[in-house]
């Protein structure tokens, strides 16, 4: 059977653009002690990085994203599992090693919805709505458009209120800061109720709090003016523990 030469070009030319169209996610560990990544797919892609995996001070990692990747990354911390992905881990948590759902509150998220091809923009913000565990950065790398930096530098576990805090029972230390929704389970902080709108939902003095420590980050529910970042064909460096914007 005779091939078609400009069929197998087309086809040649299809997957080529597949691949220019991907993006690749770096993982970066800053941070002084080892921290076990989560991610978790918003639509019906594969998780990335099988949802969950190790990463050592200092060591870092690539995934590769599809067109039209939307999810989620987070960082995990004080992880024990077995030989087998049974486990837990002290913040961040989702039940083992590869998360099959999201982290459970309080944690910092880098949450992505990326073009379908190279001139659509992706849509990305790290957001402190569910608490804060780690601090997080995003970079923009190669894209064209605004492509702003993204994160939360500042420690927020060594400011947290008294109220928010969450606690390491064996050591006393402090491991997490919860969203004042957690805390409280109120309509005001959690924009519910009569407060379920961008005009009747304002920022508090807790939401507040952890934007005067992140400017760049999502403090509460309707914070999208200051927190949503765009960028067309880029790839990403998401950092935990960042000691800056580079």
């Amino acid at each position: 059977m005779a091939i078609n030469p400009k069929l197998c070009l087309l086809l040649c030319l299809f997957c080529l653009g597949d691949v220019a169209y991907s993006t690749v996610f770096t993982l970066q560990n800053r941070c002084s002690y080892t921290v076990w990544p989560g991610t978790l797919s918003g639509n019906t892609a594969a998780a990335l990085g099988d949802g969950g995996f190790m990463l050592a001070p200092g060591a870092s990692a690539q995934l590769t994203a599809s067109p039209g990747w939307s999810g989620r990354f987070w960082a995990r911390t004080g992880c024990n599992f077995d030989n087998s992905g049974s486990g837990k881990c002290l913040t961040g948590d989702c039940g083992s090693l590869k998360c099959a759902g999201g982290g459970a509150p309080p944690v910092s998220l880098v949450e992505f919805t990326i073009g379908t091809d190279v001139s659509d923009k992706d849509f990305y913000d790290v957001s402190l709505v569910d608490g804060y565990n780690v601090g997080m950065g995003v970079r923009a790398i190669g894209g064209t458009g605004d492509c702003q930096y993204a994160g939360c530098v500042s420690d927020l576990n060594g400011n947290c209120p008294k109220e928010l805090r969450v606690t390491d029972s064996s050591s006393g230390s402090v491991v997490a800061c919860k969203s004042a929704c957690a805390a409280f389970n109120a309509p005001e902080f959690c924009c519910t109720g009569d407060h379920a709108t961008p005009q009747t939902c304002s920022p508090t003095h807790y939401s507040e709090m952890f934007k005067d420590a992140c400017p760049t980050a999502y403090s509460y529910a309707y914070d999208d003016a200051t927190s949503t970042c765009t960028c067309s064909g880029s790839d990403y460096v998401i950092t935990f523990c960042p000691t800056g914007s580079s």
